[in-house]
């Protein structure tokens, strides 16, 4: 089930709302090479969505460029664009009134594949997400538990096989039991189908659990970029030693135990 990740370039980004007096992102340049699972970190208010939402121009850049495989993502339709990278929210956003397996359907139907090809898909992205098709396939949004729904989510979100999968804090709002499983499905998907990934979140923790890179973001800009090891032992200011805190050697020890089934 290889599927493989696009590289994605951000030159210059600069963004600024309509009604703002300074950037919510100044300048960023980075690059997530094809393949990486790579996390922006940083206090509420950093820029870090913003700058996510640059890449599938939810939000447009009023400074620099975005290049996904080299190619300006501004060259194309925003909705083309848009559907061929994968999406995740926090709020996950099933539609109620449609059963799993046609919300997972949803875009491959929206880009015309013939029916037994969608229920191919489905089936095999719920079998993915750990979610037996047989009784899932069915389902409605509201007989299904959070930690389920997200689930969902993220296989809606790979259904039409994305080389990009934005995650913006996509593990918040369930509890640190099913946020953990969540994780470490996540990181066993990404193993398997090696989708780049750009993932959003305020936790520590979660991200040297997941991440190859983690970007660091203060005030609209990127602080520190590097593995999470880099990271750890040696932040680049005291804001990143400080958001690393004082238990960054239990952190270190905890980078060197697996996720499940690692």
């Amino acid at each position: 089930m290889a599927e493989g990740g696009a590289r994605v370039e951000l030159r210059g980004v600069g963004v600024r709302y309509a009604n703002g007096t300074a950037d919510a992102v100044h300048a960023v340049d980075l690059t997530i090479d094809a393949g990486t699972f790579a996390v922006l970190l940083g206090p509420s208010g950093c820029g870090k969505s913003t700058l996510l939402r640059t890449i599938n121009r939810l939000v447009e850049p009023t400074a620099g460029t975005v290049l996904i495989d080299g190619a300006d993502a501004r060259a194309r339709p925003a909705t083309e664009l848009r559907r061929e990278i994968g999406y995740v929210i926090q709020a996950v956003g099933l539609f109620p009134h449609y059963t799993v397996a046609e919300n997972v359907a949803v875009v491959p139907r929206l880009l015309g594949w013939d029916e037994a090809r969608i229920r191919e898909r489905v089936d095999e992205l719920l079998g993915l997400i750990r979610l037996d098709p047989e009784r899932y396939r069915d389902r409605r949004p509201r007989e299904l538990s959070g930690g389920e729904a997200q689930r969902v989510g993220v296989a809606r979100a790979l259904a039409a096989r994305p080389r990009v999968l934005l995650m913006d804090e996509p593990f918040a709002a369930v509890d640190a039991i099913v946020r953990a499983s969540l994780q470490d499905e996540i990181a066993r998907v990404h193993r398997e189908l090696r989708t780049t990934i750009v993932f959003v979140t305020h936790d520590v923790d979660e991200a040297l659990r997941l991440a190859d890179r983690i970007v660091v973001m203060n005030a609209g800009r990127v602080v520190q970029n590097g593995p999470p090891d880099d990271i750890l032992e040696r932040p680049a200011d005291d804001f990143v030693r400080e958001l690393v805190g004082v238990d960054a050697e239990t952190r270190r020890l905890a980078l060197e135990r697996p996720l499940i089934e690692r």
